[in-house]
């Protein structure tokens, strides 16, 4: 693509000058700037770069709407792999519908093969940013990382893994109420426990500094292993600084696995003694003595919210309602329609006996015509964005009942998580006993045995006597110990089938998601087939404009009373 230095216009490679102001057209330093994707994302200007893709601010310019475009590097997408991982955040994060979670409205490829997301365009900072300035308050901790939690566990709830939650990943969006509002990003190497695995062995994928150990180990590892990020994370709100701190990638793995994190009060000293202790348990070694899962969390931070401050965001998310534009945008038709009419004035000049040379006449009824043949396109391809629009709608919908509906039952399935697992703790004891009172039985009947208990004596001894009245305790012992154990079996196990039976009802959900997914995921792309359609038609029809007004201009430009017409030409140029 290339640029006119001096009015901005963009045009294709074969264009020599613009046709505006005349000035020689330049490489355009972001190809994908002014390049318009799908048939409708009209890409603007860059927002930020990082290691996989390029964020770019743009416009849905068949409703007007702007929007993030996430556009994947080039020399990346050729990895298969990558490219899957790029394609799965769209259908993950999109899926989830969630507050806390980034909305994405549409994914695709480039012309020339680079993968791409669409997604809201969010107003605020990292979370990353907010965290160099220092510890943060424990009630804000409280109020922003609530919210994180509330993100984490919708996306646990249908089973999706985060995986390389960090501070980079988390946005402090400003929203109109004027309250912060956390946005999960990011899911481009999450993993689905429903998919199939994309991480080769030995592949290690993430950020060191907030890698649960079982991460390091294992290309396994769960939920609980963003709960320890997590607990990373909060540690880093409050206190300014990580847990562990090391100068290579192996030292973070090492102190993950085998160093106890410092108590965050002893950096912050106003930390309250139970954010401290669900940030500790969080940063557990072992998966299973973390919290059961991130509502958990969600329900232990939500009790040291300040009492009259913010609340927490609504569980239930509310469908963002595009607005469809009642009428074509008019920026690009109107301006086309006002430089024809200055074409109309500049031959209406040069030749005021109305002899303007056929070839002059006939480029400028080719612009009108394609003007006309645009607005047609852009007219069919907006009627085709609204029958979109109502199915989009209709899925963001499906998404926050069902999400709403999961919502409900991972919440029971978190207590009852909670419930068998202190059952389990609670009832230890009397499977300590039930083997202990074994193994004094085993011991009473070794001791038997060695007193010739098992053939009949000549005469009785009082070791003889002694052992059995050893063995018969034991057994007294053992029956009551045992009676007491099975009793807690059965409760433990009602615990955990009542675990299993939420289990099956939230499966059951998810499985109804996938499949409304899969009908939208239909519906979609017919209507994403005609859209690229007309917009490739479209594209195609404003090279031809470019094309004629450039020539025209051209046989134009070198009479002086026409000076003040460019003049206003270039004034259309915005």
């Amino acid at each position: 693509m290339r640029v006119c230095p001096q009015c901005g216009l963009k045009y294709s490679n074969d264009q020599p000058s613009c046709f505006v102001d005349g000035t020689a057209l330049e490489e355009a330093p972001d190809p994908y700037v002014g390049l318009t994707l799908a048939g409708r994302y009209l890409v603007e200007a860059p927002l930020g770069e990082g290691g996989m893709a390029v964020v770019y601010r743009a416009r849905h310019t068949l409703v007007d709407r702007p929007v993030a475009v996430k556009i994947m590097n080039k020399n990346l997408a050729s990895d298969k792999g990558l490219r899957e991982r790029f394609r799965r955040e769209a259908k993950n994060a999109a899926a989830l519908a969630h507050p806390n979670i980034i909305e994405i409205f549409d994914y695709g490829e480039t012309d020339d093969g680079a993968p791409f997301l669409v997604m809201e365009l969010l107003d605020g900072a990292p979370l990353a940013d907010y965290i160099v300035e220092g510890g943060m308050p424990p009630e804000e901790v409280a109020s922003l990382g609530v919210q994180i939690a509330q993100g984490l566990a919708r996306a646990h709830d249908f089973d999706v893994i985060h995986r390389d939650l960090k501070p980079d990943n988390i946005f402090v969006s400003r929203v109109a109420h004027g309250r912060p509002q956390i946005k999960l990003l990011d899911f481009g190497i999450a993993r689905s426990m429903q998919d199939s695995r994309l991480t080769g062995v030995g592949e290690v994928f993430g950020t060191p500094q907030y890698m649960a150990p079982e991460r390091i180990t294992t290309i396994d590892a769960g939920p609980a292993a963003d709960l320890y990020a997590l607990g990373v994370i909060y540690f880093e709100m409050l206190t300014g600084r990580l847990p562990f701190e090391a100068q290579e990638i192996t030292g973070y793995f090492i102190k993950h696995m085998q160093d106890p994190p410092p108590r965050p009060s002893e950096l912050a000293p106003n930390c309250p003694r139970r954010l401290e202790e669900l940030i500790l348990a969080l940063l557990a070694k072992s998966p299973d003595e973390r919290p059961v899962d991130a509502h958990q969390v969600v329900r232990e931070l939500t009790a040291l919210l300040p009492k009259g401050g913010p609340s927490v965001a609504p569980p239930i998310p509310t469908p963002s309602r595009p607005v469809v534009a009642p009428t074509l945008p008019p920026t690009t038709l109107e301006r086309w329609a006002r430089r024809t009419a200055i074409f109309d004035q500049m031959l209406a000049r040069a030749y005021p006996s109305g002899n303007a040379p056929p070839p002059m006449r006939a480029m400028l009824e080719s612009i009108r015509a394609t003007l006309s043949q645009i607005h047609s396109l852009r007219h069919e391809g907006l009627k085709e964005q609204r029958q979109l629009e109502v199915v989009q709608n209709e899925a963001r919908d499906q998404r926050a009942r069902l999400g709403f509906a999961v919502q409900s039952l991972a919440e029971d399935l978190s207590q009852a998580r909670d419930a068998a697992r202190r059952a389990k703790t609670e009832v230890a004891p009397y499977f300590q006993a039930d083997d202990q009172c074994r193994a004094a039985y085993v011991s009473a009947h070794q001791g038997l045995e060695r007193a010739g208990g098992y053939h009949e004596l000549e005469a009785p001894t009082e070791a003889l006597v002694r052992a059995l009245r050893e063995v018969t305790d034991a057994l007294d012992r053992w029956l009551l110990a045992r009676g007491a154990a099975e009793k807690a079996r059965r409760w433990v196990e009602a615990k955990d089938e009542a675990v299993h039976d939420v289990e099956f009802q939230v499966s059951a959900l998810r499985q109804q998601l996938d499949r409304s997914e899969a009908e939208f995921d239909r519906k979609k792309a017919l209507s994403e087939n005609v859209l690229v359609t007309k917009g490739a038609e479209v594209s195609a029809r404003e090279q031809e404009l470019m094309e004629r007004a450039t020539e025209l201009a051209t046989q134009l430009r070198s009479r002086s009373e026409l000076s003040d017409l460019f003049a206003q030409l270039e004034a259309e140029v915005g």
